[in-house]
């Protein structure tokens, strides 16, 4: 287990009796706007209850009444046998409404809670994502959420639990007073059982739940990089930490079981038993001075199940409340994450115009204290193309960042047509600054879809037209179905210079006024380099172009070229001007002409 989740088992660990109540507090919240499910549901258990302390009575009735008499007549017996049917029956159907109306509530709730998360990772920054493995955010999302479904199951019984335990104490006492408050003296058993079982079963599902996350991410990463796991052979590797991951989460499973065998079923079974013992010697005792009747032996004990059973299926699903917790306490975590991104002036009616792009002292740190970009200042003209360059971790994609505001920045000021870049709406930002990124990513379902990316405002003549326009067309009219070709997950089937053609329709059709480039030649062959090189140059046609680039032969044209080295800006100009300079960038460009 690496540091991060030792941590993160501490935290949960030092769970407080008030952050449990908090925990509760919050699942309950989300089940609220579901509370005509739950108050059926209770009404019903309520109700059930009631039956099941009618239907012993009715029986002792009869038993004690009738059955020892020889004249008891047939049209009795049916009759009896006829109403005992029926309020089996009703038992049958309230019990089914019970269990629809409570599922279909914990369902709607679940459902609720999955939606809201998905959007609050929709709000969440960059920042959160670089520094939380996908696998653990998707056991939050499906594990974390699922497990809530039998977390409200066990209040479920709980209630039932309750509304049974009592209404048979009830009828116990109508009964035999002393016998039922023998039997009631079994609930002080039962609470340090609960009391015993958390003790024990809470760091057990603790760390389950951590070892879960770990075990998703691991398979995560697995698939995500599949294609350089085989390639160079670490296969081996890969499934000997998949196999400790899943060890240890069997270790703490084989524990579990462990704890829940021992104290759950067994242990109420047991008291069950003892309670039976108890009673049937009492009345035992009792039948050596009195006659007691057969119908009272069979009600009263009947209530002692009514009493017991309950309690074995809370039992059973007592394990459920520590995980339930344990989902809970980390759905909430992410839910109280603050690592939005950065805030822009929504109500807006600001409009980028022409493109012009200045940076004024820009400082940005992705960890405080440890500046990435350094006193950044620059500044682009409409229609003007600038380069960034420099070595890896030079601050090029800092750059590319935090003017796309995936990132806040911190002194200085970043202008777009003279307006800081705060003023305008996030809506205006994505509409007219396009990105085209080294690994484009295609999505399940037609090309034209992933051009259009879902926006119906964007007809088909202008996905045909953005396509033309960057050279795409040819190789999308030679596809079975054209514009509706099918497109799987991540577009495997095209190769990844169709895909980059694709991105930069998708780019095009919005018709940016700045066109962003992230190494958006990288990794191309060179027959295809050539319409990607077409296409680019159409796109950036009277746009303002800020281009990232390693190889420098794709750059020589911008209008100014900046060097980064360290987060400084360490050198500008055009390229001939850098090279006459015999500078940095004279450097690179001489050891790129030597490959």
């Amino acid at each position: 287990m690496d540091k991060k989740d030792e941590e993160v088992i501490n935290d949960i660990q030092a769970l407080t009796r008030k952050q449990q109540r908090n925990i509760l507090k919050r699942l309950f919240s989300f089940a609220w706007a579901f509370k005509r499910q739950f108050l059926t549901a209770i009404f019903f258990a309520i109700l059930l209850s009631i039956i099941n302390v009618l239907l012993p009575r009715m029986l002792q009735y009869y038993m004690d009444h009738y059955l020892v008499h020889q004249s008891t007549g047939i049209q009795i017996i049916v009759g009896f046998a006829i109403v005992y049917f029926i309020g089996t029956m009703i038992k049958a159907v309230v019990q089914f409404v019970q269990n629809f109306a409570f599922s279909m509530g914990a369902e709607r709730t679940l459902e609720k809670i999955r939606s809201q998360l998905f959007r609050k990772l929709h709000a969440l920054g960059m920042d959160y994502f670089d520094k939380t493995p996908a696998g653990s955010i998707v056991s939050r999302v499906t594990n974390d959420t699922k497990t809530l479904y039998d977390f409200w199951n066990l209040f479920l019984m709980i209630l039932v639990a309750v509304f049974s335990m009592v209404s048979a104490f009830v009828a116990m006492m109508s009964v035999n007073v002393t016998l039922a408050i023998a039997t009631g003296l079994f609930v002080i058993l039962l609470y340090i059982l609960i009391w015993l079982y958390q003790r024990l079963s809470s760091k057990i599902y603790q760390r389950l739940r951590e070892y879960l996350g770990q075990i998703n991410t691991k398979l995560n990463e697995s698939l995500m990089g599949i294609n350089i796991i085989q390639q160079f052979g670490q296969q081996k590797r890969m499934v000997s930490e998949f196999e400790q991951k899943n060890d240890q989460y069997f270790r703490q499973r084989n524990k579990m079981i462990n704890v829940n065998s021992f104290l759950l079923y067994p242990t109420i079974t047991l008291m069950f038993t003892l309670s039976e013992i108890i009673s049937l010697g009492g009345f035992g005792f009792e039948s050596t001075h009195t006659i007691v009747a057969a119908g009272v032996i069979y009600a009263f004990i009947s209530y002692q199940q009514n009493f017991f059973n309950p309690l074995s299926n809370v039992m059973n699903y007592m394990s459920y409340f520590q995980d339930g917790m344990i989902a809970g306490y980390r759905i909430s975590k992410l839910f109280d994450n603050q690592t939005y991104s950065p805030v822009q002036a929504e109500d807006s009616d600001a409009k980028i115009e022409v493109g012009k792009i200045e940076f004024k002292h820009v400082t940005f740190a992705y960890e405080p204290g440890e500046p990435i970009l350094k006193d950044i200042s620059f500044t682009v003209e409409p229609g003007q193309t600038i380069a960034l360059v420099g070595h890896t971790g030079s601050g090029k994609s800092s750059i590319i960042n935090i003017l796309l505001r995936f990132y806040e920045f911190g002194e200085g000021q970043i202008l777009i047509d003279d307006r800081d870049i705060r003023e305008y709406s996030t809506k205006e930002l994505r509409q007219k600054l396009g990105l085209v990124i080294q690994e484009p990513y295609l999505f399940y379902g037609d090309v034209a879809k992933n051009i259009r990316m879902y926006d119906e405002n964007i007809t088909d003549q202008q996905v045909e037209q953005a396509a033309e326009f960057v050279d795409a067309d040819g190789f999308i009219q030679e596809l079975p179905g054209k514009y509706h070709a099918k497109v799987i997950e991540r577009g495997s089937s095209f190769s990844v210079g169709q895909k980059q053609l694709i991105s930069f329709a998708r780019t095009i059709v919005r018709n940016p006024k700045v066109l962003i480039l992230d190494e958006a030649t990288a990794n191309i062959d060179p027959q295809t380099e050539q319409s990607i090189t077409r296409g680019l140059t159409k796109m950036r046609d009277d746009r303002t172009t800020i281009a990232i680039a390693h190889r420098l032969s794709t750059v020589q044209d911008a209008d100014q070229i900046l060097v980064l080295s360290h987060g400084r800006i360490a050198e500008r100009g055009t390229h001939e001007q850098l090279l006459a300079s015999g500078g940095l960038y004279s450097e690179l460009y001489e050891l790129q002409s030597m490959d």
